[in-house]
């Protein structure tokens, strides 16, 4: 009982930027506004870091191709990445976080996480989520939207139901009648292979969800499956933690047909740019660079370099990545389904030395 009496009882925000890069390339450049801006290096290997939401309208999305979004919208205005611009701007915006609370736990440079249940400052969650979103925009000219719910998944959720420029709250009494009828998908950890599992479960919906028995779900999916069984009942007692340290991050790509290591190069320039853009969006900075491959028999290889100093730009990491595909030790003979590239030993830039180099 205590843990539902807790649980009813805290007061999460989940703040949201809108379209952060296009929205802040926008307002710094007005003749922008009301154009399908994409955030993106505009060449055929690249992929699309942000599209405003006049973008989105043709179906353009984050981490889609850039040759993909091109077919989907002609007009579209292609601005390169500005990221030191945006860390600025998600600068302002934690330190208008940090008036209201300690309890931050940023996921990106464009949201977090702010737990506000102890709070005396205000009458509601609601009306901190109000002034938070009010004070971004006087300050920063950009919008943001809020969820307000009792857990971070109930909030996450939320932030993304009036969007742009939303608000969404959720009470506890609501929690159940909110989540029953969302797509699968809404939960996070669902991703493609997990949903397909779902569907073959006759699985579309977190009511679906809710009607499977936690031994059966940790059956399918290991520990997942106890996340799982907690979330379709709107159960999250997971922290704010601003004192999370994330070890590594990565993307991949599986190929349609199995490639020759010699063909592998081609994948790697838009892989670095979405990783890379990645990176920045989670504030942070890496040293180690990894390549994972698999290959057709489903054999995994990784390679990796650690450098004396922080992987400084894009080109140093598409740099990094060229002479780790050829290391002489990965088999030529073979035939590779996927390839990926990690980023990991993080470190913050003012502990290093500026007389320090990478390559």
């Amino acid at each position: 009982m205590s843990e539902i009496h807790d649980l009813n009882n805290r007061k999460i925000l989940h703040i949201d930027m809108d379209a952060f890069y296009a929205s802040v390339e926008q307002r710094d450049n007005p003749a922008l506004v009301g154009k399908p801006v994409v955030v993106a290096w505009p060449n055929e290997r690249s992929v699309v870091c942000a599209a405003s939401y006049e973008a989105r309208t043709f179906g353009v999305r984050s981490a889609m191709s850039v040759t993909k979004a091109t077919k989907l919208c002609k007009q579209l205005v292609f601005i390169p990445p500005h990221f030191e611009k945006y860390r600025l701007v998600s600068s302002q915006i934690k330190n208008i976080f940090e008036r209201y609370t300690e309890k931050i736990e940023p996921l990106s440079l464009d949201e977090a996480y702010l737990d506000v249940t102890d709070l005396r400052k205000a009458k509601s969650a609601t009306e901190i989520a109000e002034s938070i979103r009010r004070n971004i925009y006087l300050e920063t000219k950009l919008t943001a939207s809020a969820g307000v719910g009792p857990s971070k998944f109930i909030a996450k959720i939320a932030s993304d139901w009036n969007k742009p420029n939303g608000i969404c709250v959720v009470k506890p009494q609501d929690i159940i009648s909110f989540i029953t009828p969302l797509n699968i998908r809404k939960i996070p950890g669902v991703g493609p292979a997990t949903e397909k599992k779902l569907q073959n479960l006759d699985i579309a919906t977190v009511g679906d969800l809710s009607h499977l028995s936690e031994q059966k779900l940790i059956v399918t999916f290991g520990k997942f499956g106890s996340r799982l069984f907690q979330l379709a009942r709107g159960q999250d007692h997971s922290p704010v933690r601003n004192d999370r340290i994330r070890k590594s991050i990565s993307v991949e790509t599986t190929f349609e047909r199995d490639k020759p290591l010699w063909a592998l190069g081609k994948s790697l320039e838009p892989l670095c740019e979405k990783l890379w853009a990645l990176m920045i969006s989670k504030n942070l900075n890496a040293k180690t660079v990894s390549l994972k491959f698999k290959t057709s028999n489903f054999q995994v290889l990784t390679r990796s370099r650690t450098f004396y100093d922080l992987v400084p730009s894009l080109d140093a990491l598409l740099t990094a990545c060229s002479l780790l595909l050829k290391d002489n030790t990965l088999p030529q003979d073979k035939n590779y389904r996927l390839v990926g590239i990690g980023l990991s030993s993080f470190e913050n830039p003012k502990n290093i030395s500026s007389q320090q180099k990478l390559l």
